[in-house]
């Protein structure tokens, strides 16, 4: 269930820090037109090489656009943005909790809306996982720290699927919690701490092995190690899973922000320049070749 007032609350505090660091990762980019490659998602196809091989025109392997990733991305918004819309609460937060002050008389009623909870919950979880698995949202979240701390757009960014990769950026919960929760800290300590306080890697883990199970309106993990200093949770109560799901929906509608506003602004700059946007290419020993991205006005698009 979403409470409103609960995402207007965490909106507050986040629009003006988003704000703030689209400002600075403008300033901060080592090139021009790195932040509108985050938004159009470059990307680089070794296969290209390939095909080159056989190919009197010789193709560039450094490409952007939606890519699997992207299509990816589009499934996984039409399911949140679904939740979104039909999933409001009428009551807000403190409302909705009275609802479930216990009194023998309204047993069977608390019994009813703890049901309801529950199935929500399950649903929640979902959206939990695929905000913080989803390839593209990591990536996104990866590039705009890099660019806001000065690097370089990378070209060569790649999630690890399993222990044979050997060129990839890293693991899902490595790139989460060391190159975009840390990375952010210097310049933004409010939102170091809504992705520390949001994303738990024991209660991914429950949540993508179904190792969890509701007890009253607590969420009981069956994933606790008594010495694994990541694995010290053994249940969250409901109240805390609704802080936690809010923060995700709210983190989810800032990067869609991000998106947008990144978008106007190079739209603003390309119509001052002849609807074209510089961009650069940067290969794995560091040289740089330069190429035009050009503003499609009546598509609002990029080609």
């Amino acid at each position: 269930m979403i409470f409103i007032d609960k995402i207007i609350g965490i909106e507050k505090i986040l629009n003006p820090e988003i704000n703030k660091l689209i400002d600075l990762a403008m300033k901060n980019q080592s090139h021009s037109g790195d932040l509108l490659l985050l938004i159009i998602n470059g990307f680089y196809d070794e296969d290209r090489l390939e095909f080159n091989n056989n190919s009197e025109i010789k193709y560039s392997p450094f490409l952007y656009g939606p890519s699997v990733e992207g299509h990816v991305e589009q499934t996984h918004y039409s399911f949140i943005n679904n939740y979104r819309k039909t999933n409001i609460s009428q009551d807000n937060f403190t409302d909705y909790l009275k609802l479930h002050e216990w009194t023998i008389e309204r047993k069977d009623e608390i019994n009813n809306l703890v049901e309801i909870e529950e199935t929500g919950i399950h649903i929640e979880m979902l959206i939990y996982l695929k905000f913080w698995e989803a390839d593209m949202i990591i990536k996104k979240l990866y590039q705009f720290v890099r660019i806001l701390n000065g690097q370089h757009y990378d070209w060569f960014f790649k999630v690890s699927e399993s222990s044979r990769d050997k060129n990839s950026t890293g693991k899902r919960l490595d790139i989460i919690n060391k190159k975009i929760r840390d990375g952010i800290k210097e310049n933004s300590n409010v939102l170091f701490n809504i992705i520390k306080d949001t994303y738990k890697t024991q209660l991914r883990n429950s949540i993508a092995h179904s190792n969890y199970s509701f007890l009253g309106r607590n969420v009981h993990l069956n994933n606790y190690i008594k010495d694994d200093k990541f694995s010290q949770l053994k249940c969250i109560s409901f109240n805390q899973w609704i802080d936690i799901f809010h923060n995700t929906l709210v983190l989810h509608n800032q990067y869609l922000r991000i998106n947008n506003i990144v978008h106007e602004r190079y739209k603003e700059l390309a119509l001052q320049n002849n609807n074209e946007i510089e961009i650069r290419t940067t290969n794995k020993e560091s040289e740089s070749n330069f190429f035009y991205v050009k503003y499609n006005i009546e598509l609002d698009d990029w080609n």
